[in-house]
């Protein structure tokens, strides 16, 4: 379901990254986030759109976890 999301707007995606995503499977809501770290994943990446110089990192969890 995280990999076939695509109901991005302009509420719950405002700079158009697509880099979060809510949804429901059964009873459950979930949360997904993805993060731009550089490479060693200690601070965030100076160019997310460069792989040669960003680890991405994608959080999945159930919404009343956070």
């Amino acid at each position: 379901m995280v990999r076939l999301f695509q109901d991005f707007t302009e509420s719950n995606d405002p700079y158009g990254e697509h880099d979060f995503g809510s949804l429901e499977h059964g009873s459950h809501k979930i949360f997904f986030k993805i993060d731009y770290y550089n490479k060693d994943q200690r601070s965030g990446s100076e160019d997310p759109s460069d792989p040669d110089q960003t680890s991405r990192v994608m959080t999945i969890m159930l919404a009343n976890e956070y």
